[in-house]
């Protein structure tokens, strides 16, 4: 009689926390929308169809001047570059930047995010805009390594390289636990990720923050959208396959010209990983912004697209 009342004490317990994580899920799922013509009819830029779905793209600038292309990294889409893109854009530069596949208004397809997609993904996006002529690449953060692995692929169809506060050290399946656990990856990205972690960390990466007042609303926009969550997970899942060190030995081979932007204050890629960097691409030209954080080129564009601008014309 004891050992029954306690089963039933405990399945009581097990169907209470059964009820309280569906609860949660349900609440703070902020995953509430199809991502359809009519949720992109207001975007800016334009879209094309490639292999893997729909990709929103902003091209402006004159058609006979070299191409300058923006890579965004992890999670913040195409927007980060909006004094970049206008800075080039005004200097008369032709400059290209879209937002990856599970961010922003791009579709997000049920696929294995890794490097090979994303550098996949600009291959065909050039080819669809019919891009003959070698390219600046310009890669931030996660996007460091995409464009690295895309001018290691294909180095007669780069002029230039730029890394702004690239991700450099290899990521461990110690490093994402539990996201790399079945089930348990899916429920953390959807009740604590998507809805508090990601947006509340953007912050971090100003050195002042209070000076964007609105980047955790305009962020959180893109997270109404069915698949980023999956998107996110998969991406964060794969980073233990990234062999960036390697692929930054590979472009040094290349000898193609290279720029680092960083801010001293990065709290996303630390000064050590930068010195790892430097080791491996010991020609490349190195811009240390001071009091910058990991956007460097958002906070203090004043500082940064004059640097970047001079890069790009003398390649």
């Amino acid at each position: 009689m004891k050992n029954h009342k306690m089963r039933n004490i405990f399945l009581w317990v097990l169907l209470g926390l059964v009820l309280l994580f569906s609860s949660l899920y349900l609440i703070l799922n902020v995953e509430k929308l199809e991502l359809s013509d009519a949720a992109r009819e207001n975007a800016a830029g334009d879209f094309v169809e490639l292999s893997e779905g729909m990709v929103h793209y902003q091209l402006e600038g004159p058609a006979d001047s070299p191409l300058v292309v923006l890579v965004h990294g992890f999670s913040v889409p195409a927007y980060i570059w909006d004094p970049t893109f206008s800075a080039l854009e005004e200097a008369g530069h032709q400059v290209l930047r879209f937002y990856l596949y599970g961010r922003g208004y791009s579709d997000r397809p049920d696929v294995i995010y890794d490097v090979n997609l994303l550098s996949t993904q600009l291959e065909e996006l050039l080819s669809k805009l019919e891009v003959d002529e070698p390219v600046h690449l310009v890669g931030l953060s996660m996007g460091g390594p995409v464009v690295t692995h895309y001018a290691n692929e294909n180095p007669e169809r780069v002029r230039s390289v730029t890394l702004i506060a690239p991700e450099v050290v290899h990521v461990t399946w110690k490093d994402i636990f539990p996201m790399n656990l079945p089930g348990v990856g899916e429920y953390v990205m959807a009740v604590y990720m998507e809805p508090i972690y990601l947006p509340k960390w953007q912050g971090s990466d100003f050195s002042h923050p209070e000076n964007f007042p609105d980047w955790e609303e305009r962020y959180r926009v893109q997270f109404q959208y069915k698949g980023i969550g999956r998107a996110l997970l998969s991406t964060i899942r794969n980073l233990v396959k990234l062999e960036s060190e390697f692929a930054y030995q590979k472009l040094n081979e290349s000898e193609l010209p290279v720029l680092l932007i960083w801010g001293k204050e990065d709290q996303t890629i630390s000064g050590e990983n930068i010195q790892v960097l430097r080791g491996l691409l010991p020609d490349m030209q190195v811009q240390i912004i001071e009091n910058a954080g990991h956007l460097g080129h958002y906070e203090f564009p004043e500082i940064v697209n004059p640097i970047l601008l001079e890069f790009i014309n003398s390649n």
